[in-house]
């Protein structure tokens, strides 16, 4: 069993146990949070880091499902029908808005996001007739799939790990799929791609609505969990912090998103207990991780582990000492006579 496997399995049994371990509520709810944030800044991952282009609009989509959802659970929707709904309607603005930010590429193509972003931002807090405006909405209950209440914080935590573990997979499949190769070299080697045959610009657009539907997902997740969703999930900072996630624990990898969602969220609800100014611990840790670690926690951890293996490997002797090139003074050896004759 190669490495990476047996640790995602270690990593998925110790999420099994963790509400055995004698912990309270309120960390189970943290960990709920957490599993719902990783699966945000994936979704992101897949155009930010697998794709290379940087969004500042994200929490859109978050908040246009968890909106969604709610508006129809409340005007008498069942919570399937009002789930599907969401996710439809995030889907569709995705591909609305990936069809008007495509229109550039990076610095464009971010202030783009960002201004979409601001535009639902600002629907959702004028638009006090659809949405209730600043007072936000609130979701009357959490569904019961198969007869199961999600109201206690064992059970919702178990059913966003079962929905986080499915959507890590689906986006694991997707990566390593022929499309997830074509949209790597889409971020690569745009022009060589494009003469190789491929739509670059199809590709990069039918990323940017899975990105969408995965944010979809997470926002159902959010209203589960809140129960309430004002405009700040459609935030500027909103999409800020999960961008900040997915670059601080490595974008471009799969377990990154998660580890930059497991310290931007413990430095929110923990450390923020105890430090007054923990945005400012934030932007140190982010500092300290972008000086000694440049591409990201995760990317930073295994070159220090290869780079150790090397040393250590070295140091027993299983790897020979690189060869010095000849210098400048070195005589050369003879040519052959036999050679010299026949030229």
């Amino acid at each position: 069993m190669n490495r990476p496997l047996l640790a995602c399995l270690i990593a998925l049994v110790l999420l099994v146990v963790l509400p055995h371990l004698g912990m309270g509520d309120y960390y189970i709810n943290l960990f709920s949070q957490i599993l719902i944030f990783a699966l945000f800044a994936a979704s992101v991952n897949l155009i930010v880091g697998y794709g290379g282009m940087i969004s500042l609009g994200h929490a859109a989509y978050l908040g246009i499902a968890a909106y969604s959802c709610t508006w129809l659970v409340t005007h008498g929707y069942g919570q399937l029908t009002a789930a599907l709904g969401a996710l439809m309607l995030t889907t569709l603005v995705a591909a609305v808005f990936g069809m008007l930010a495509l229109r550039a590429t990076g610095l464009s193509f971010l202030m783009i996001t960002l201004a979409l972003g601001q535009i639902v931002w600002g629907l959702a807090y004028r638009w006090v007739a659809l949405t209730n405006g600043d007072n936000g909405m609130a979701l009357p209950a959490r569904p019961a799939p198969f007869g199961i209440s999600l109201n206690g914080a064992t059970s919702f935590y178990y059913f966003a790990l079962l929905v986080f573990a499915c959507a890590i997979f689906c986006i694991w499949r997707m990566v390593h799929s022929p499309f997830g190769a074509a949209l790597k070299g889409a971020r690569d080697q745009p022009r060589r791609m494009s003469m190789l045959g491929h739509d670059v610009w199809m590709i990069r657009w039918l990323a940017f609505i899975l990105s969408g539907f995965w944010a979809g997902v997470a926002g159902l997740l959010f209203i589960y969990y809140q129960k309430f969703v004002s405009p700040y999930a459609l935030s500027l900072q909103q999409s800020a912090e999960v961008l900040l996630m997915t670059i601080l624990g490595g974008a471009g990898t799969l377990s990154g998103p998660v580890v930059g969602a497991v310290i931007v969220t413990l430095v929110k609800n923990v450390a923020s207990s105890y430090v007054e100014r923990w945005n400012a611990l934030l932007g140190l840790i982010f500092v300290v991780a972008v000086m000694f670690m440049p591409h990201g926690i995760v990317p930073g951890l295994v070159q220090w582990r290869r780079a150790a293996t090397r040393r250590k490997a070295k140091a027993v002797g299983l790897v020979p000492p690189t060869a010095e090139p000849p210098r400048a003074d070195t005589p050369r050896p003879a040519p052959d006579a036999k050679l010299e004759r026949s030229a």
